[in-house]
């Protein structure tokens, strides 16, 4: 947030491929308009979503792993196409967030070891640099899955390899970008998932958008404004997430809900809202829309006043971007202070992500040596990982993902220690408290290992969130705005309330056969609203132990633990 670097492209793009040959600094200004154009469109990415819950993020981390390769040649003036793009991929690595971030970090691994040593890049060389690029990816997948992102970046490498001995010129651009929409809109076909939400690869997409912002870019064409624009359910709105992404100069966060008096013009309605700021967010539900901007000091009235010639505004919100991280800084500061295990060398320490301040309490009252805020809608970057255990007083380190778009960049910061560092993969919460009953820091490290990994199949998850847009998964009808239940990470059942999910989800989960039933409750939700689920609960199942607990995890309102 703080090290974010504003920029605009170079002018003179129209001009970047007349040469047969590009630079560092050519490439640092492709990358610049790929950045910028997958951040116009990130929305759009973050709502290809396949479940209907509200962890779209693929959008989010892709800009944000894309952000943080930039930053690292940002200010750098180097020529030789080698090294810029050996920053490049180390900026990408440190940075990566989510599985998305992680693949895309190994796609620039690859492409940047086949440029070393070379001052330029011929089309020959792009050749051989895609296809490493596919290969790096493909190998850093335990187990490739096609109609993925990895599908996508196989097909360019393949497009590409037809100018083998041409020049590099923007009509060599022009065809990768044609065969990675080719690919990505057969990613249903591929991965029958994706075809039953109705829905084409998010990977994928933001990959295509990275080389269409490259091609625009050498076309004279806008980066500001996205080809569609996407109105997200209120529901699935993310505020806070934009606070990662403030750009200076932008002071202010404005907030108007509104109805308008005719229908919206959405793409005149974005585009407006382009010229006056920048994390642009727009959501309706039942006639009313909510739009979501930074603007500078002078223009924080602006929308306000637009909006205002559009229809009734029902409500407004402007606070200073500023003063609300200091704000955030000093409850951060000022929160109960976490009892974190004291790791001695030779022991075993443990690191752990959490998604909520209370269960981030309940982690450390059961040992671990470190905590890494993230979960849903907010994957931490290998960085952070690394960074959370690498000044830790022991060379032998276990680290608890508690959630499958968090186990790649878990993996890439193990990778990246002279430490011995295992990745227990659990996909949830409860799996990551289930490994921690069998931690022992003074055991031996592979035994240690092997029976918390173990410990992840003696536990159902079950979760509680609302449907962010209307779907029909395996046979399970879902109407946005309804509660859904997700067991284990499948949908199961749609409800017009939360009781009767819990409920539907507990039998689903054959919760009879098992002794103890464990709520985590969020920050949505009322403390006595989750007692009387919890009454309920032990009516039906009057011989099992029942266990309420603040969890503080956002958008999820029940997070259970069945074992």
């Amino acid at each position: 947030m703080g090290n974010e670097i504003h920029f605009s492209p170079i002018p003179d793009g129209r001009k970047l491929l007349e040469s047969p040959t590009l630079d560092g600094q050519g490439l640092k200004a492709l990358l610049e308009a790929g950045l910028t154009w997958l951040r116009n469109n990130q929305q759009t990415v973050n709502a290809l979503n396949v479940f209907p819950v509200p962890d779209g993020d693929t959008g989010t981390n892709m800009v944000l792993t894309l952000q943080a390769a930039y930053n690292e040649i940002a200010t750098s003036g180097e020529h030789n196409i080698g090294k810029i793009a050996h920053a490049i991929a180390q900026g990408a690595l440190l940075g990566a967030r989510g599985n998305s971030g992680v693949i895309l970090s190994q796609i620039w691994r690859g492409f940047a070891r086949a440029l070393d040593n070379f001052e330029v890049m011929d089309a020959p060389l792009l050749v051989k640099a895609l296809a490493e690029a596919r290969n790096t990816a493909y190998k850093g997948v335990v187990r490739p899955v096609e109609g993925t992102i990895l599908t996508v970046i196989k097909d360019i490498a393949q497009a590409a390899e037809s100018f083998e001995g041409k020049d590099l010129h923007v009509e060599m651009l022009e065809a990768l970008v044609e065969a990675a929409d080719r690919s990505v809109q057969k990613t249903p076909d591929l991965l029958p998932i994706l075809k039953q939400a109705g829905v084409v690869d998010a990977g994928g997409k933001g990959l295509f958008f990275i080389l269409e912002g490259m091609l625009r870019f050498v076309k004279g064409l806008s980066l500001d404004t996205p080809l569609t624009t996407v109105v997200q359910p209120l529901s699935a709105m993310k505020m806070d997430e934009t606070m990662e992404e403030i750009e200076p100069g932008q002071d202010y966060e404005v907030v108007v809900d509104f109805r308008p008096t005719a229908p919206l013009d959405l793409e005149k309605f974005y585009s407006d809202l382009a010229e006056m700021g920048t994390s642009i967010q727009v959501g309706e539900g039942d006639g009313m829309y909510r739009m979501h901007i930074h603007v500078p000091t002078e223009n924080r009235y602006r929308p306000i006043d637009y909006v205002m010639g559009l229809g009734t505004i029902t409500k407004v919100s402007i606070e200073n971007l500023l003063a609300q991280i200091e704000e955030r800084k000093q409850e951060q500061g000022s929160g109960t202070r976490l009892n974190l295990a004291k790791i001695e060398p030779g022991q075993i320490a443990v690191v752990t992500v959490s998604p909520g301040a209370g269960l981030s309490r309940i982690f450390a009252s059961l040992g671990v040596a470190a905590i890494v805020e993230g979960g849903q809608t907010m994957n931490p970057s290998t960085e952070e990982i690394l960074r959370a255990f690498e000044n830790l007083p022991t060379d032998k380190v276990i680290i608890l993902p508690n959630n499958k778009n968090i186990i790649l960049a878990a993996k890439n910061a193990a990778s990246m220690t002279v430490k011995k560092v295992a990745v227990i993969p659990s996909k949830s919460v409860p799996q990551g408290l289930s490994a921690l009953l069998r931690y022992d820091p003074d055991g031996e490290f592979d035994t240690v290992v092997s029976e918390m990994e173990a410990a992840l199949h003696d536990v159902e998850t079950g979760e509680i969130t609302t449907a962010t847009r209307s779907v029909e998964i395996n046979g399970v009808k879902v109407s946005q705005g309804e509660v859904i239940a997700l067991l284990n990470g499948n949908l199961i059942c749609s409800s017009p309330n939360i009781m009767d999910a819990c409920l539907t989800l507990l039998e689903k989960a054959n919760a009879q056969d098992r002794e103890r039933i464990t709520i985590f409750y969020g920050q949505n939700i009322s403390k006595a609203e989750v007692n009387k689920i919890a009454d309920k609960i032990r009516e039906i199942y009057p011989r099992h132990e029942i266990e309420i607990h603040e969890g503080g995890q956002p958008h999820y309102q029940l997070i259970l633990s069945i074992e």
